[in-house]
This record gives C-alpha cells, structure tokens and sequence, in this order.
C-alpha cells in the first residue's frame, strides 16, 4: 500500500472514532440535563395525617392539623385499657398484686404479644407492664377478662369512660387495637380525643413507671419486654406513653416529655414509617420546649392591694388574698402582655368567713382570658355590735 493511502485510511479511522465518541457524550449529557436539583425532589409520602401538641397543666393547644379526623389508633387503644385499670386501682376496686389467669381466648390473640398459655397466671402489674412496656395484646386481652369478666363488657366500658372524658371523635371495638376481622368494626378515634387521654393518665404516676421502661423481662427473665416507643432515647425527658401501627392506620405515637415544670403531650397519627413519625413527634416537642416556658403568675396568699368596705365587720375594711397558685405555658415574647384584672364589690354585708370567696382575679394575656383565680378572705371578721351597725347606717364614721 502506497504512502498516500495509508494517508487516506488513517484519516477515516480518526473521523469515524471521533463520530463515535460524540453519540455517548451527547447521551450523557441529555442524561444530565434532565436528573431533577435535589432540591427539586420530592416524596410522595407525607409525614403525618394528623397531630396535635398539648401542654399537660393546662390542656391548652400548642399546635395541631386535622386534630378531629377519626383514624385507627392501633396499639394505642390500650391507652384506654390502662385508664380503666388505673381508676380501678385507684377505687381499690383491685389491686397490683391480684392474679390474672389467662382464658383460652386470650392465649389465642396474636400480634405482639407474650406468649401467654391456658391457666397461667401472673399478677396484675406484671400484666400492664407487659402491655404498656411490650404492647401485649394477650396481656391486654387477658386484664380485660380479669376486669369485666368477658372482652365484650370491658369493651362497652372503655366506650362508657370516652363519653365521661367528652372523647367526641372515639369508639372502641377491642382491647387491644388490631385489625379488625371480617364483620367488625375498627377502633376509631382522633389526636383531639388521644391528647385528652393522656392528660387523664398523667393522674397516674405509676403508669409513667412502666411507660418509661426501655428495656425489662417478663416469665422470671425468660421473655425480654422490649418498648416500642423510641423517643425514650431519641428525646431527653420522654417517659411515655404508647405507639400504635397497622398497614391501614400508618404509624401512630402518643408521647409525653417533661422537662422541668413543663410536660407537653404530642400525638402523631397516619405517618408512612416509625421514623417519620418518631421524627415529627420529636421536632414537635424540641419546639414546644424551645417556644415555650412556664409562668408563675399567681402565688397562693397573694394579698390583692385593693380595700373592701364591711359594711357589718368588726373591722371597716379588709383586703382579700389569693386561694391558689396559677401558672401558665406563655411564649418566651409574650410574658410583657400578660394582665391581671381585680373584680371586687365595694362593699360586703354581713359577718366575713375565713376562706369566704370575695371576688375573683382574671388573668388575660393578648385580652384573651387565660385563667381565673379566686378572691378570699384571709381572716374571719365577725358582725360590730349593734351600736357600731346602728352609727355606721346614720353615716357617723365609727
């Protein structure tokens, strides 16, 4: 082959290499353009169908989004299984240390659970410790029967104290939260009714003692309980109460954290994962905290500096005094307008009793009242004999 040929066969190998170089470059370049800025991306998954965030002392509303939409509560019905129990103990009606046998029906329930068999006992508060700390539907199932002799008439008390506590959005069909089966109803209930719940349950200390267990043992050691609520060691200051799932109720939390003077309460209902909903309860809680702090607005015995005229006293005039302390969750840029109003008669009849209430203080902040606070007398100021009353009403000042 001659010098020019090769001349030739060279320059078309170097065009056709460098024509095939250009298709993947383009390709990948059009690749490129069309994958989305990060910031472009979204999920399709929301975090929550609902929650609500609650300031315990009170029962004031921090936050919330769709707080009445009925949902599953899951687990979380337990809640109310545990709310019966503790009034029970409470009342004496039973005790922690009563045995609980497990029926047939009960070895039976599945989920979570501890594997309870036909006739075994144990006491009361290895129970609920099975059911707050492991989510024992078993447990659950077998404390209704110990209660109320059957699921059935523990069901239609459960039903009986959401009507006392005013839970307008909740209904109850089991003790224990599962799915329902074919031909019966789910439980139902809102992050408006779970939140006032839990306010009802903080009256009972001991069941923060089991709530806020992450790890214990149940059968002499031989079952390892283990809580499924995360914020235990995600969230300082969490000690409670209860999460809840199933494919059609998402992942449910009710839980409560106490720091200081201030406990809030957060429910999270209908999240996509445990960690979504473990991730909103905690932001939701870090801000309450951070937003919020607990005023001290009234002390108990606080003299009102304002004189009531006794028409009848011994004495002619007296001032009243306070008859409780009152504090209030205010945000941190708020505490400037928070006002007192004093509402007193000029003048009271009569002989005046210790405690006697005289009028009353309202406090408002942003003209909203937040709180009222009686008014009362610190002494007891008995009537003037009758010379003083008659001299006093001809207007001679004695």
């Amino acid at each position: 082959m001659t010098v020019k040929k090769w001349i030739i066969v060279g320059l078309l190998f170097f065009f056709w290499t460098g024509l095939a170089d250009a298709k993947p470059a383009a390709s990948r370049r059009a690749k490129v353009a069309k994958k989305p800025r990060a910031a472009e991306v979204k999920s399709d998954k929301e975090p929550y169908k609902a929650y609500i965030v609650m300031e315990t002392g009170t029962g004031k509303i921090l936050e919330g989004e769709n707080v009445h939409q009925k949902r599953p509560p899951a687990s979380i019905t337990k809640l109310m299984v545990a709310c019966i129990v503790m009034e029970k103990i409470a009342k004496g009606n039973v005790k922690l240390t009563d045995m609980v046998t497990t029926s047939k029906e009960a070895s039976k329930i599945g989920g979570s659970q501890v594997y309870l068999k036909e006739g075994e006992a144990f006491p009361l508060e290895d129970m609920m410790k099975a059911m707050m700390v492991a989510s024992a539907n078993d447990a659950a199932y077998a404390i209704a029967e110990f209660i109320a002799g059957s699921e059935e008439e523990f069901v239609a008390m459960m039903n009986e104290k959401a009507k006392a506590l005013n839970l307008v959005d909740t209904e109850f069909h089991s003790v224990h939260g599962l799915p329902p089966s074919k031909g019966e109803k789910e439980d139902i209930t809102s992050c408006s009714d779970l939140a006032i719940l839990a306010r009802e349950l903080l009256k009972y200390p001991k069941l923060l003692d089991w709530t806020a267990i992450k790890t214990d043992s149940f059968r002499d050691g031989k079952f390892t309980l283990t809580n499924t609520n995360k914020l235990l060691v995600k969230f300082p200051g969490t000690d409670g109460l209860k999460t809840g799932y199933y494919r059609e109720a998402g992942f449910n939390i009710v839980a409560t954290a106490k720091r200081n003077d201030l406990r809030f309460v957060v429910v999270v209902m209908g999240s996509p994962t445990g960690k979504i909903r473990d991730n909103v309860a905690a932001e939701k809680l870090k801000k309450a905290f951070a937003q919020y702090k607990m005023l001290n607005i009234v002390k108990k015995g606080e003299l009102v500096d304002k004189d009531i005229m006794l028409t009848d006293g011994k004495y002619r005039k007296m001032k009243g005094v306070t008859d409780r302390d009152f504090s209030y969750p205010i945000p941190a840029d708020k505490k400037a307008n928070v006002k007192k109003e004093i509402i007193l008669p000029e003048k009271v009849k009569g002989e005046i009793r210790e405690g006697q209430k005289l009028g009353e203080m309202v406090i408002k902040l942003d003209n909203d009242t937040i709180g009222k606070v009686d008014i009362i007398s610190p002494v007891f100021v008995p009537k003037a004999n009758l010379f003083t009353r008659l001299i006093r009403r001809l207007g001679l000042n004695i």
